[in-house]
């Protein structure tokens, strides 16, 4: 981030509200912030960590809350067993907890129900979260823009956020659900039992009443790479897709 952008973004103390387990490895914190926090759907936050000895460790996490959910931000982080922030807040933070907050980030991966459609999102594993925040954004302004998620994971349990999906997909007000398992025999009709390609992009958006006008893919570096080209290869110009990646 730039010096102009971290100074318009310092540091503030946040508390950790509520906690709710979301998969094995995903768990969501609530976080009161100290000052007022607008943010956009798709934004992330960067989160520190300072211990005793004055060592600091930072991570950046998408928001998965909308921004009309109030003074509190929800951020869905995995355990990774490497990680120097996550095993804090899966092995340790507790309610009450207080950690350091800057925010919001990022401007480009980012939508309002403004903005239109129809939209077309593909995550992969944790990559959902802030695809999330767009769908509970057009959720929470009644928004009627036909929208679409594609959302890649191991087995069933890995699916974040899959009852709170599958009651939105349920609804059928212009919100369509694919999940797809890689390790795992698909547990829908309308689902997939393999990794993203073009024909299951082909095949999604026959379900959304025009072409994509936009298009979000979130995950790991090799889920975005495979999942934006299968994109193109199913016709979604190169200029509507829009990419945000994490890890290796």
């Amino acid at each position: 981030m730039s010096e102009a952008a971290a100074a318009q973004s310092p540091w503030q103390t946040v508390t950790i509200t509520r906690i709710e387990k979301r998969t094995p490895r995903v768990t969501s914190f609530f976080l009161q912030p100290s000052r007022p926090f607008a943010y956009r759907a798709g934004q992330h936050v960067d989160v520190r960590l300072t211990a005793p000895d004055g060592y600091q460790a930072r991570r950046s996490y998408s928001i998965a809350s909308a921004p009309e959910a109030g003074e509190t931000i929800e951020l869905a982080i995995e355990k990774l067993d490497d990680g120097e922030v996550s095993p804090f807040f899966h092995e340790v933070a507790a309610v009450g907890d207080e950690v350091e907050l800057r925010g919001p980030l990022g401007g480009h991966f980012v939508w309002s129900n403004s903005d239109g459609g129809p939209l077309l999102l593909v995550g992969g594993g944790s990559g959902v979260v802030p695809l999330m925040a767009m769908i509970r954004h057009r959720v929470a302004r009644k928004s009627l823009v036909p929208a679409a998620l594609v959302f890649s994971a191991r087995v069933w349990d890995d699916v974040i956020f899959r009852d709170e999906l599958i009651g939105l997909d349920d609804r059928q007000d212009g919100f369509g659900l694919v999940l797809t398992l890689t390790r795992e025999p698909a547990r829908r009709p309308q689902d997939y039992a393999r990794r993203v390609d073009a024909q299951m992009m082909v095949q999604t958006m026959m379900r959304l009443p025009g072409s994509p006008g936009l298009a979000f893919v979130c995950g790991s570096n090799a889920f975005v790479s495979s999942a934006a080209q299968a994109l193109i290869d199913a016709g979604v110009p190169a200029g509507l897709i829009r990419t945000e990646r994490y890890g290796v």
